[in-house]
């Protein structure tokens, strides 16, 4: 477990500094709201990863596969990627190079969710079955505390330093990961088939199209693509658009990291500790429906502090709010996605389940800008909160749908 929460660390760090970090970084130089909505569609990386996923579990990595083996490997490598990314958008300036941020954003967001990749296969295949709720509460601390470091720590370091040497602290956080890989063991587990000295067909037959044949068994799984498709687009569209919020309500950078980083960090540990045991008594998908209407009464938080204004006492209790029951939600929305998975293709399904939650937080987010410019917070906040709908009613679907049916025998007895 604690292997797993140092590679959460490593996971959840790269993500603010694409998202939020970056947001605020671009509002501070006069980015107007649209633009910097856009930029969450640097992240298509997150959305598209399972394109490139088969490779994490039929080939290892050049030289060091030989080494280290082929989970290890490819996080290093990974790894190296992410720090070059790093150091490449701290040099850029916004202001005069905004396409060179957005390309460097890119290879940051392609690199990240590479290396998620190899995180969450790591992590289904070096846990027990009954280990996988816990695992994935205890990746999700490690996650908000890498985000916290990239969010907070950031904020902070922007005050006294220059936004070059902010993202050069970042990039030496990610060379931290780099001994966890080291120090780790390689999971044992029996590698996916893969097509030696076959045609191209063939290849891709057995890298692609079996892991997502070998997907379809599950019954429902078509209901189960909408569902985690949208089960966190309502949050991902509340979030897209808070750091200009916070701007627009007046807070400074410190106020934003030590409420919204800080207390935010604390009531997601515990939400993400009361999720977990809620995923480990319940049945999961019952799980799931408390934390998800929990979580869309949470976002109209955002809607009263709109109508308070800059109120950091409040600010708190908004964040306090949110972040309790989103933390909720990832723990028992990561357990759920981990019990989807077939061991034999664990990088491919991962990434293809998560690369499908990422599509709401990266692309039907991206609009959250210009849906902000079109009506004022309050409204924008209340529309967040609809959005969170539809995942919960496929939701109800699929439990509706796993409800046993009364045998014949028994409707008799009850009919007389």
């Amino acid at each position: 477990m604690l292997i797993v929460l140092a590679m959460g660390f490593s996971s959840g760090l790269p993500l603010a500094l694409t998202g939020t970090t970056l947001a605020f970084w671009l509002s501070s130089v006069g980015v107007q709201k649209t633009e910097i909505g856009l930029f969450h569609l640097t992240g298509l990386a997150y959305l598209l990863k399972f394109l490139w996923s088969p490779l994490f579990d039929h080939w290892a990595a050049p030289w060091l596969g030989r080494k280290l083996g082929r989970r290890r490997a490819w996080g290093i490598v990974t790894q190296l990627g992410l720090i070059a990314a790093l150091l490449g958008i701290g040099a850029s300036d916004p202001r005069s190079a905004p396409l060179a941020v957005a390309c460097f954003a890119v290879l940051v967001a392609f690199c990240s969710a590479s290396q998620d990749i190899v995180i969450d296969a790591y992590r289904v295949e070096i846990l027990d079955d009954d280990q996988q709720p816990t695992g994935a509460a205890v990746t999700q601390y490690g996650y908000r505390l890498g985000m916290l470091m990239s969010g907070a720590g950031a904020l902070f370091l922007s005050e006294a330093l220059d936004w070059f040497w902010v993202y050069a602290v970042m990039a030496g956080l990610i060379a931290l990961g780099l001994l966890v890989f080291l120090a780790s063991p390689e999971p044992r587990v029996v590698p996916a088939p893969r097509a030696a000295h076959h045609s191209l067909v063939r290849t891709l037959r057995d890298t692609v199209l079996r892991p997502l044949a070998e997907f379809t068994k599950h019954p429902g799984w078509v209901g189960m693509l909408g569902f985690v498709l949208l089960y966190k687009f309502g949050d991902a569209l509340v979030g897209s658009m808070t750091t200009p919020f916070y701007r627009e309500m007046g807070f400074s950078a410190g106020e934003i990291a030590s409420v919204t980083k800080i207390v935010g960090l604390a009531a997601t540990i515990a939400g993400i500790f009361a999720g977990g045991v809620l995923a480990t008594r319940l049945p999961i998908l019952r799980a799931l429906l408390i934390c998800g209407v929990l979580q869309i009464a949470s976002n109209t938080m955002f809607a009263v502090q709109a109508r308070m204004g800059h109120d950091v006492p409040f600010l708190a209790l908004t964040i306090l709010t949110e972040n309790f029951f989103t933390g909720m939600g990832s723990a028992a929305f990561m357990a759920y996605l981990a019990g989807l998975c077939s061991r034999q293709y664990t990088a491919t399904h991962y990434a293809l389940l998560s690369a499908l939650a990422a599509f709401g937080r990266v692309v039907l987010s991206s609009g959250g800008g210009w849906i902000a410019d079109q009506m004022d917070w309050v409204a924008f906040f209340l529309t967040g909160c609809v959005a969170g709908i539809p995942g919960l009613l496929l939701l109800l679907r699929l439990i509706w749908s796993q409800r046993p049916v009364a045998a014949p025998a028994q409707a008799i007895r009850v009919d007389r």
